[in-house]
């Protein structure tokens, strides 16, 4: 895999704003905030900064929420990347949380993500997508694989013909990697979710793109999740990771 970098005239003054205040119920425990549930001996957090490193982005803002003192404990004292820790609430909606943070955002551009989200997406083709369109959003969109295999059934004698266990579907989902110009902040209230409410508001506008991006994606939405992640790092198959764990 070819893993490039931009500029760092260009990726060192734009920041990566990542949403950390999920808690951790469908992951079977709530003693942890979601996004430091670990893969290997770091958290997923830590996974998805590196991704960003990878491409010379070294300028965090975490929106916190649940248990904020386990990520501000974790991080606080890591070399190499500067991490603004903001306190957005324990129960304000994904681009509510976006919202609290207008004042933080200098750039004309900036990047988001979710806290539980890994992929190996060349960050550099998804800001140039972005910036060729010259639209105010950008998503980036990816094919899940089914939870469930299927099958085929003839219509006439209702005769199974054909299973698939667990096939990549038709249909392209929110991956979660995001890259916004300022001006999204006119379109987000204090109680939006950003699926839901933002998302549409731009797209009603003809302000929102999708980056179809073909490669590794997974979220960690389930402990079932944090599981196969685990084994895939324990592997040598570590889409995400063009480093493959040199820093541990």
């Amino acid at each position: 895999m070819e893993w490039l970098n931009l500029n760092n005239s260009v990726s060192s003054n734009i920041p990566v704003v990542v949403l950390c205040g999920g808690r951790g119920t469908r992951m079977g425990s709530e003693d942890v905030p979601k996004p430091m549930f670990k893969i290997g001996t770091r958290p997923i957090l830590w996974h998805i900064m590196k991704i960003y490193e990878s491409f010379g982005f070294k300028n965090f803002i975490l929106l916190l929420g649940y248990k904020k003192e386990k990520i501000i404990k974790y991080f606080k004292n890591h070399k190499g990347w500067n991490i603004e820790f903001v306190d957005t609430g324990l129960d304000t909606n994904t681009a509510g949380r976006i919202k609290k943070i207008e004042s933080f955002i200098k750039s004309d551009l900036f990047l988001v993500t979710y806290g539980d989200g890994l992929s190996d997406l060349n960050l550099q083709k998804l800001i140039d997508f972005h910036l060729r369109h010259k639209k105010i959003a950008t998503l980036t969109s990816v094919r899940p694989y089914s939870q469930f295999g299927i099958m085929s059934i003839n219509s006439h004698t209702n005769l199974v013909t054909h299973f698939k266990e667990k096939p990549l579907l038709d249909h392209w989902i929110n991956g979660g990697f995001f890259v916004f110009n300022r001006e999204v902040f006119k379109y987000i209230k204090e109680d939006d979710i950003l699926e839901k409410d933002t998302l549409i508001r731009l797209s009603k506008d003809k302000q929102l793109v999708a980056y179809k991006h073909q490669g590794f994606w997974m979220c960690m939405d389930t402990y079932k999740d944090n599981l196969l992640l685990n084994q895939l790092w324990n592997s040598k198959n570590v889409p995400w990771a063009p480093w493959h764990r040199k820093a541990l």
